[in-house]
């Protein structure tokens, strides 16, 4: 089941705020009231006779005493208020599922996403009220594929107003193609999900320049069916995206174009790699984006 977090953690963030609220308006003045006059009944005694004297104890501790509502609400608002307010504007961590990133992101690995880079948007309604810039070509991106809820992580190949060809594991953008450099074969490490393993077939594991930044990419010495022939045109306020593991990922060529209002944020960093709770945690992966 895919549950909608940020929605979960407004709807938390809302409830505390408002329990909060309503105890300060409704029993504060009274809870100020009894502490004043638990005060003045015991005014006789000083500090270090009312830390000993147990009957002033007993009555300031009820006088003070809030509702297991408010004291829940008010514990708790703070820190769901903070970790709102990074998680809808700042900084979010997700989590990798799946290999179709592979080798520039692994499995298990924990990643930092920068939810400013492209604008400020509001949570929950994803609607950007700032402008700051637009996504590049070559950025990692974290969004919402068409008609799917499901947090997607791919890299940005073709701009609004661009045609991608990709014929035999090589890509074209705007008929250039891009090149691509060996660097070395690697056996497909999980087989069960493989189109390489499926074919009896290595990847070949390559550098390849979007921009002015070159990335790592993989393919298989065979092309797969998504990997043989395509070409898209990108229409405006859209972006095409791939994932770096070509023959392995369901991405643009296979569900379309990701408009402008489902980009999350850019991957900029990896800070944990933990696959499984029964393994242990390492930072074997860690380190920029690329």
């Amino acid at each position: 089941m895919d549950f909608d977090l940020p929605l979960i953690l407004f709807i938390a963030v809302t409830v505390t705020g408002v329990g909060w609220l309503l105890d300060w308006r409704l029993n504060g003045a009274k809870r100020k009231g009894a502490i004043a006059a638990v005060e003045t009944q015991f005014s006789h005694l000083d500090e270090q006779q009312k830390k000993e004297h147990e009957a002033y104890i007993a009555a300031s501790t009820a006088a003070k005493t809030q509702p297991l509502w408010a004291e829940y609400s008010q514990s708790f608002f703070p820190v769901l208020a903070l970790v709102f307010v990074l998680r809808s504007f700042l900084i979010e961590p997700f989590q990798i599922p799946s290999g179709s990133m592979i080798p520039t992101l692994e499995v298990g690995d924990y990643i930092a996403v920068n939810k400013f880079a492209y604008g400020i948007r509001l949570p929950i309604l994803k609607t950007k009220v700032i402008p700051i810039t637009d996504p590049k070509r070559g950025d990692v991106v974290v969004f919402f594929p068409p008609n799917d809820k499901r947090y997607f992580i791919k890299r940005l190949i073709g701009l609004p107003g661009d045609t991608i060809r990709y014929s035999n594991n090589v890509l074209y953008v705007n008929g250039v193609e891009i090149k691509q450099e060996f660097i070395k074969s690697r056996v497909p490490p999980y087989p069960v999900f493989s189109k390489c393993a499926e074919y009896g077939e290595q990847y070949s594991v390559m550098t390849e320049l979007l921009g002015d930044t070159p990335h790592i990419m993989q393919k298989c010495n065979r092309p797969t069916e998504l990997s043989i022939e395509g070409t898209y045109v990108v229409p405006s306020g859209h972006y095409f995206m791939m994932g770096d593991n070509r023959d392995n990922s369901a991405d643009s060529r296979a569900w379309g174009m990701v408009p402008d209002k489902n980009i999350v944020g850019k991957a900029f960093a990896v800070w944990l790699h933990w696959p499984h709770v029964t393994d242990v945690p390492s930072f074997s992966t860690a380190g920029v984006i690329k």
